[in-house]
């Protein structure tokens, strides 16, 4: 399975517009953070986006992999994680595209694109429709078992995944029901938000990003989702565990 961070950045993107501090001035392209988003590619040739945020399209003008999407999984239906879903329509010369959601997720994005998400869409339109998903209730795309689980972004649910049974991909948590942690039994590599340093409502900073990461115990855990306040790639790197570490936009995880 190659996994490919196509957005390690929170929903105003590193460096944020008007922002004079050393990450959103540094030179490093790993302090460079669109969207979060990933790219992954099964060992059953299944190719799955997970959210496809406003930086949807530059995203993959940098990845250059032009191929049939078998899935998009959305987590929540913030704008940061479901703004870009207008430009899946080049992608769509292979074929419709379904979207993975809750039932909740599914009727706000209806609300948000009725010129698409409808019976009857006229020509030039994204050709996506959704799919609904129930936390614990497994299902495949192509060959791959995809299992979403619950967590909590302050007080709203909304949805993690296990794919392939290998790959744990948490986004914009702040905490999650016992029965997720056991969902995530011996997962090989896991995926995780972590905010900033500093406490957050709906969110997890990095100190309880590394307790949750430790208490799943992953092979190697990856810290996606940072604000600026994270602080500077090359300097926080050195300060996380063993197999953990700050992902940055265009890492490729090899599982």
């Amino acid at each position: 399975m190659q996994v490919t961070i196509l957005g390690s950045g929170t929903s105003t993107g590193v460096p944020e517009i008007g922002c004079t501090c050393p990450v959103c001035r540094s030179a490093d392209v790993r302090d460079k953070r669109l969207r979060t988003s990933a790219w992954i590619r099964t060992d059953d040739d299944a190719t799955i986006l997970v959210d496809c945020g406003p930086d949807f399209r530059e995203q993959m003008l940098r990845l250059v992999d032009f191929r049939k999407i078998d899935g998009v999984l959305i987590t929540h239906e913030h704008y940061d994680h479901v703004g870009g879903l207008d430009d899946l329509r080049p992608f769509c010369r292979f074929g419709e595209i379904p979207l993975y959601a809750e039932a909740y997720t599914g009727d706000d994005l209806r609300q948000r694109m009725p010129y698409c998400l409808v019976n009857q869409s006229y020509p030039g339109v994204p050709r996506i429709f959704l799919q609904e998903v129930i936390p614990g209730q497994s299902f495949y795309i192509r060959q791959t078992e995809v299992v979403p689980f619950r967590v909590m972004h302050g007080r709203l649910p909304i949805l993690g995944y296990r794919i392939g049974g290998r790959l744990g991909y948490i986004t914009d948590m702040l905490t999650m029901p016992e029965v997720s942690y056991e969902c995530l039994q011996d997962v090989e590599v896991l995926v995780i938000n972590a905010l900033r340093p500093n406490p957050h409502p709906t969110h997890q900073s990095i100190s309880e990003a590394l307790a949750v990461a430790a208490r799943i115990g992953a092979r190697e855990t990856y810290l996606v989702h940072m604000s600026h306040h994270a602080g500077l790639h090359a300097e926080i790197e050195q300060t996380l565990p063993p197999h953990v570490h700050f992902a940055f936009d265009g890492l490729e995880i090899c599982i």
